[in-house]
């Protein structure tokens, strides 16, 4: 199981990446920056969707929504906190 704080710093690095990428893509398109960045990104990317798509918590409104690319990662950590709050309160 992902914990929230693993979780929750790739879904900082995946939405300060795409930041850098668009904020590149929009002023000086340096390829340099693009090469480190976008591959930076797709990890980031690919770790939230596959961590959300692997917990047994998450609901499928939860799944399709790491599909968002750069706030993603956020909207789920925010549905999976809701989740538990609920749990715990129907205790």
């Amino acid at each position: 199981m992902v914990t929230a704080r693993f979780f929750r710093i790739a879904a900082f690095v995946e939405l300060v990446t795409l930041v850098v990428l668009l904020g590149n893509l929009a002023t000086f398109h340096v390829k340099p920056v693009t090469s480190l960045i976008g591959p930076t990104h797709g990890c980031a990317y690919l770790i939230i969707v596959l961590a959300t798509w692997r917990n047994d918590r998450a609901a499928f409104a939860g799944k399709l929504t790491a599909l968002l690319p750069g706030i993603g990662g956020f909207l789920v950590l925010r549905l999976l906190s809701q989740h538990e709050a609920a749990d715990v309160k129907t205790l």
